[in-house]
């Protein structure tokens, strides 16, 4: 099973276009050893890289696409090698891509109906498709049930719910349902190895922890250092838990989890542009390097 970062930031990119921290401003000026990001998104293939599943949807997906010339299908005169998408939640950086893929419809999409709810609603992308040749084609989730798609076979999928929050524009904004996050736990069943993916983690609980412990490598969240890190660097008032974050940093954060999981590789995704951990040079940084912690980065290949 071969997984490509096509974008490892958070919400806006790296830098994100309105920003002037110190992070931003750094890698603008090139005075900080870092690198520029999209918004998350990853690319799964289990037949050497000729047919791909899309797990999220980012709105820089269009240069993602250009920038991954193996997601090309040169057969066909209008096309990609992009034969289904699973959503795990409906974040604008997870969701608002879709409507960048507008030429290439019908695409089929798997998702909760908490997701499928919020996209035919308050953010109405499934309706504002199918006015584009069939639209976006709705498979229904089920967290804890497999499901697998037709284009790459042996490639496994389970949602898992996560504890973390509804979009902003949610009528479920701080009262989420279970549906509306989740983990995807990708197992090649070919192999026997499993990747849990997990952009949006706010905090683990019982009905996680099995599945992080089962998995060959954690492609997880990594947004924030601290819980207050928008407020310290002057840009926002929202905490991490707020946003349905979990940060790394604090006592019981992500890396002190982490450190407690037998994956063989541990890399952080959906990596805020305030985080210290973007500049390579940081004491962060390096922490991370020194805990067997990986950063992605967009292009980085994973092999399972």
């Amino acid at each position: 099973m071969q997984i490509k970062v096509l974008g490892s930031a958070a919400g806006g990119g790296f830098p994100q276009w309105n920003c002037n921290c110190e992070n931003c401003r750094g890698v603008r000026d090139h005075s900080i050893n870092a690198t520029r990001r999209t918004q998350s998104s990853i690319a799964i293939s289990d037949d050497d890289g000729k047919n791909w599943v899309l797990c999220n949807v980012s709105p820089d997906i269009c240069h993602q696409l250009l920038a991954s010339p193996e997601l090309n299908n040169p057969d066909v005169l209008r096309g990609t090698g992009i034969g289904a998408i699973v959503l795990t939640d409906s974040q604008i950086d997870h969701s608002a891509g879709l409507l960048n893929l507008r030429e290439g419809c019908p695409h089929h999409v798997w998702c909760t109906p908490e997701v499928h709810d919020d996209l035919s609603t308050g953010f109405p992308v499934f309706p504002i498709l199918s006015h584009w040749n069939g639209g976006l084609i709705h498979h229904p989730v089920t967290p804890g049930e497999p499901f697998h798609t037709a284009v790459c076979p042996t490639v496994r999928f389970t949602a898992i719910p996560l504890l973390s929050n509804a979009p902003p524009y949610s009528p479920y904004r701080d009262r989420p349902l279970p549906g509306h996050n989740v983990a995807l736990f990708i197992e090649d069943s070919a192999r026997g190895v499993g990747l849990l993916y997990a952009p949006g983690l706010g905090e683990p609980d019982e009905a996680l922890m099995p599945w992080l412990r089962r998995a060959d490598c954690l492609l997880i969240d990594g947004t924030l250092w601290r819980d207050n890190e928008l407020a310290n660097a002057g840009v926002g008032r929202n905490t991490g838990k707020d946003m349905g974050h979990l940060a790394l940093a604090e006592e019981h954060g992500l890396a002190a989890l982490l450190a407690t999981l037998p994956a063989r590789r541990k890399i952080l995704i959906h990596i805020n542009n305030t985080n210290p951990i973007l500049n390579e040079d940081s004491v962060e940084r390096q922490s991370l390097t020194a805990a067997g912690i990986e950063v992605s980065w967009d292009g980085m290949n994973i092999e399972l």
